[in-house]
């Protein structure tokens, strides 16, 4: 009996020992795993974050070794400062930005990873105002001077000899689409997902003034921006989080996950019904890429409207592709994924 007692004694000391030596392992590999904050556009966050928030909610960064915290910015141009600030590791941030950034003040920004596919609409809920020259001097949301809907309301009033000065610029963040709802303004630069919630909300058709894809057919969204040095420094963690990523995108691709993706989407504002309408919408332009996002042609169509507009200052040189982008971390993670 005490011979019996003894050995049960043992096998709870050594089954005791294991799971603390079990647990310490899981603790020293979770301290070891290299921390980057990514700083996301938007608050609430816009709809092409989807991506970051399914690699974190489907543990996608914890599987490829990486500490991945996201964090919403005002806007992907106030992200983009954090990154030059070493506030944040990467940003997600407007292409055109980061283009005019580098250009005029040779800002040391590089892309990695990038969403080719923007979908910008200048809208309307006055049926008096529907034409690009009706634009000037009119009230119009966008979400920061300088920031995303502003860059993209630049390109589109170009086509009417317009600038996005000539308009009244109203800063709203990501709330254009709240106050279009509430009738606090009839104009502003939407996004595809924006258009039936204003619609159910305000019980008002939207009219389409400018597509940005009919302006530019060729172009340019976001972008996920770092600096050179970080990429020397942080390399392998940056192809990790690139790593992660791709498989999120698989994962919105995949039908089967709609209603998992749907309600992922919570931080973004949608409501599951929203987003489930949004989602299919999205996967089928290819908002989401499947490569590494960075096509040259599109990067120097974006660098090319940037010049035409005024985004980069006559005295500037425009930056090439070369210094742009560096697509070899995001060949670097498609390895890792399987």
């Amino acid at each position: 009996m005490a011979n019996r007692l003894a050995q049960g004694v043992r096998i709870v000391a050594a089954a005791a020992v294991a799971a603390a030596a079990l647990g310490f392992a899981a603790g020293a590999q979770a301290q070891q795993r290299p921390k980057v904050t990514l700083g996301l556009p938007g608050i609430p966050p816009v709809f092409v974050t989807v991506q970051a928030y399914t690699a974190q909610q489907q543990k996608l960064f914890e599987k490829y070794g990486v500490d991945v915290v996201l964090r919403p910015f005002d806007s992907g141009a106030a992200a983009a400062r954090a990154v030059v600030s070493g506030d944040v590791e990467i940003s997600l941030s407007p292409s055109p930005l980061i283009v005019n950034m580098i250009s005029n003040a040779n800002v040391d920004l590089v892309t990695i990873y990038g969403n080719e596919k923007p979908d910008w609409l200048l809208s309307s809920l006055d049926p008096a105002k529907t034409k690009c020259e009706q634009m000037k001097g009119q009230p119009i949301g966008v979400d920061s001077l300088g920031g995303a809907r502003s860059i993209a309301l630049q390109q589109m009033l170009f086509q009417c000899g317009l600038k996005a000065e000539d308009t009244q610029q109203v800063a709203l963040g990501t709330n254009v689409h709240a106050a279009m709802s509430g009738g606090q303004l009839a104009l502003g630069v939407l996004h595809v997902d924006d258009v039936p919630i204003i619609e159910r909300a305000s019980g008002k058709k939207l009219t389409t003034i400018i597509d940005i894809n009919d302006v530019y057919k060729v172009n340019h969204y976001m972008a996920i921006t770092t600096t050179r040095k970080r990429v020397a420094e942080q390399r392998d963690a940056l192809v990790r989080v690139l790593a992660a990523l791709i498989e999120a995108e698989r994962f919105i691709s995949d039908p089967k996950n709609i209603d998992a993706v749907a309600k992922i989407a919570a931080p973004t504002g949608r409501s599951e019904a929203e987003a489930k309408w949004a989602i299919p919408e999205y996967v089928k332009m290819g908002f989401w890429p499947k490569g590494a996002g960075l096509d040259k042609a599109n990067i120097e169509a974006i660098i090319a409207q940037q010049k035409a507009v005024g985004g980069i200052r006559p005295n500037a040189t425009p930056v090439t592709y070369e210094r742009y982008a560096d697509t070899s971390l995001f060949e670097d993670a498609r390895k890792l994924v399987k």
